[in-house]
């Protein structure tokens, strides 16, 4: 058991150039709460991400523990394009003066400042927190900004574009906060260490670590562009322009659709993305004005920038079609599954099932 943990940590600290890894949480949210109680105690402030800018349930929303335990605040997204207003985020520090600042969501397709956040929370003497979790791999890949030459800590999934188990990671490169961090972990938020998840959490990032990995991490990044220019290009409003992660978020404002039932109809249609809220949205979360798309898995299985303007002319094909006839596309959610079927078919996913 030691021996399999140690291979995990010590692939880790290879992969992201760390020098303290945490393999143990079961997700990244438990990897977040542990953060949360290394650092902080019941009602101290936190400054993240609002969930409608973008940012994750983990990082303080009133649905979730972090939310009810501590005090957080936050901040947003500039309205007229969608990004971080760092100088925003500064004042908002100072005014509140936080023992925790969350850099990193769920729903933000940029790049985000490190050392920008790192000055603020230098500044106010809190430790900065990188959720990286929707783009660790582009990260191991070098396609990426790092954020852990920055942050005090940052935290991981291991199952979306590293290509692992579910489960989560904590990477620092302060050895003071070790001791911290593992205590948080066990016995803080969890018991029994999940030692099959371990292990293959020391797999993926033994295939992360493989030269051609970086070459998956580029074709991510490039699938992702790609998708997005042709949503752009279709008509599609995009949040921020662009992306320069494996997310890709839509406003369908514009189209005066809301994102329950424009993912409905992709998905009847064989595409499957997820309604999301967008910055300024008005509708509930089970309702939403958004649709979160990703590349990842569709990259791993061999997909490239050829299929991904096929898929994003399929998407505008039935955002217009819904936009100018309702609800009533049967004919054309039946023809763009057909073709879906007939693209996916030449990319199986096991080639001898």
């Amino acid at each position: 058991a030691d021996t399999v943990e140690r291979l995990a940590i010590d692939r880790a600290k290879k992969l992201f150039g760390c020098s303290y890894a945490n393999v143990q949480p079961h997700s990244g949210s438990q990897a977040n709460l542990a953060v949360f109680l290394a650092f902080l105690k019941p009602g101290d402030t936190v400054l993240s991400m609002d969930l409608s800018a973008g940012g994750h349930l983990s990082h303080g929303s009133r649905a979730n523990l972090t939310g009810k335990w501590f005090n957080v605040t936050h901040y947003g997204v500039r309205a007229d394009d969608g990004l971080i207003d760092h100088d925003d985020v500064e004042r908002i520090a100072h005014q509140h003066q936080p023992k925790l600042i969350i850099c990193g969501g769920s729903a933000y397709p940029r790049a985000i400042d490190f050392a920008r956040f790192r000055a603020i929370a230098d500044a106010v003497n809190a430790v900065l927190l990188a959720d990286m979790a929707h783009f660790a791999g582009l990260v191991a890949g070098g396609v990426h900004p790092d954020p852990l030459p920055h942050a005090h800590v940052c935290t991981t999934t291991t199952y979306k574009n590293l290509r692992g188990v579910r489960g989560g990671l904590i990477l620092s490169n302060d050895q003071e906060l070790a001791r911290k961090l593992n205590s948080a972990v066990f016995p803080g938020v969890q018991g029994s260490v999940i030692l099959n998840a371990v292990a293959a959490k020391a797999v993926c990032l033994g295939e992360a670590l493989r030269p051609e990995f970086k070459n998956y991490a580029r074709a991510v990044l490039v699938n992702a562009r790609t998708l997005a220019k042709t949503l752009i290009d279709r008509g599609v409003d995009v949040v921020t322009g662009g992306t320069d992660t494996p997310l890709i978020l839509v406003d369908l404002r514009a189209k005066r659709l809301t994102g329950a039932e424009t993912s409905a109809s992709l998905e009847r249609a064989g595409l499957t993305c997820n309604k999301n809220s967008i910055p300024g949205d008005t509708q509930p979360p089970t309702v939403t004005s958004g649709l979160r798309f990703g590349v990842s898995a569709a990259t791993t299985r061999g997909f490239d920038a050829t299929q991904f303007k096929t898929i994003g002319h399929w998407i505008s094909d039935l955002i217009e079609g819904l936009a100018g006839n309702g609800d009533d596309i049967s004919a054309l959610e039946a023809r763009v599954m057909s073709e879906v079927s007939e693209m996916t078919q030449q990319f199986p996913i096991y080639e001898n099932p």
